[in-house]
């Protein structure tokens, strides 16, 4: 038997044209521990633009019903030549219902409840997924555990990326995000310290309000002075850059050297042996990393994917963290939209132009039924 259902997909063609379109989509059978979901509810995630838009000119686009086509420019274009001519699906996370599974133990447990999952394709009104991926949602809805997975895992990898280090202190950038505010409630229930990175005055508040205690507004004239007196109070060594592009983490990276360097007995041609990380984990500003090593010799920079994070973590860490998120939906590792829209409207120009843009507390949400 199988399902049929509307489903969105991204193609970039060798000549520049980026197409996002809807359409008529079969979905299989699902097979040994997979499931088939019933799509409800799906968060546009800044990890899910990398494919939908890109950079992409969407200001100049050709609009119609269910589709758009859109220039790609260089060098965008030519960096993705493994990718030219390949019809991808999109959206990563969401939310529904179990209405078919294999026929393992773990997907046919799942049959008839809704869930959180993975599919890697959740712009669609059906979804195939591992049953090993998905998280029963109990009383909640699907607005309310759709975007359970991506965010929550990744503010808690965080964590605990931070403690395998031996490190009891985080900096990140983009803090007053979605996932910066999970994070931050996070840090305050484990105690771990954070220096938290924002570039406007209202971010500083509302982080304030939820009671961050080290706020930094990069867009201050005393910026470094700031972040290095934050960087000396906490022992924050290791941070997360959403950002990507410019010299984001290259400021971070100066401003630890420049306070480990200052607790030194004795000087070194060689730059303090406090070891520095920063882990890149998204692509904001699509720029290139900039990156100016006056930093000594004892650092690092690194990309940060939640998947393999999760491989290294072990099953055992990865069900207490997906048991912790389960039973703290509403409050820890609460979402918020700007606003809902269908698979018809996820490709209007309003709404591509808007979304887009990744602003602070404005994420918006996919309903594929309407």
């Amino acid at each position: 038997m199988t399902t049929t259902g509307k489903q969105l997909f991204t193609t970039l063609s060798s000549d520049g044209k980026l197409t996002l379109e809807i359409a008529e989509e079969t979905f299989p059978e699902p097979k040994g521990n997979q499931v088939l979901v019933k799509m409800e509810a799906a968060p546009i995630n800044p990890s899910d633009l990398a494919i939908l838009t890109g950079a992409a000119d969407f200001e100049n686009a050709e609009y119609s019903p269910g589709k758009v086509v859109a220039d790609m420019p260089e060098p965008f274009l030519s960096g993705q030549k493994a990718r030219h001519g390949q019809r991808l699906p999109a959206g990563n996370e969401g939310a529904g219902e179990v209405i078919a599974a294999g026929d393992g133990d773990t997907a046919q447990a799942l049959v008839g409840q809704r869930v959180a999952c993975v599919p890697g394709h959740a712009f669609s009104q059906y979804a195939i997924a591992d049953a090993m991926m998905c998280l029963p949602l109990g009383e909640h809805d699907a607005r309310t555990g759709a975007s359970s997975f991506v965010n929550p895992m990744t503010a808690l990898g965080f964590v605990e990326t931070a403690k395998m280090a031996g490190q009891d202190a985080i900096v990140h950038l983009a803090a007053a995000s979605n996932l910066g505010r999970m994070l931050n409630r996070i840090c305050q229930e484990d105690g771990m310290k954070l220096v938290n990175i924002v570039r406007k005055q209202e971010q500083v508040n509302l982080l304030k309000d939820m009671g961050a205690t080290h706020v930094v507004n990069s867009s201050d004239d005393d910026y470094m002075a700031q972040l290095r007196a934050a960087i000396k109070e906490t022992g924050a060594f290791i941070g997360f850059d959403p950002i990507g592009g410019g010299q984001n983490s290259d400021h971070v990276l100066k401003a630890m050297e420049q306070v480990a360097s200052a607790q030194m007995d004795e000087y070194s041609r060689y730059g303090s042996n406090q070891d520095k990380t920063m882990h890149i984990y998204g692509r904001l500003d699509l720029s290139p990393t900039i990156l100016t090593p006056s930093y000594g010799l004892q650092w690092n920079v690194s990309g940060w994917l939640l998947t393999p994070f999760l491989q290294k973590a072990g099953m055992e860490k990865v069900a207490q963290m997906r048991a912790r998120v389960q039973q703290n939906l509403t409050g820890t590792f609460a979402s918020q939209y700007k606003a809902e829209v269908d698979l018809e409207g996820m490709l209007t120009k309003d709404a591509i132009l808007d979304y887009r843009q990744m602003k602070t507390g404005e994420k918006y949400l996919v309903t594929p039924w309407g």
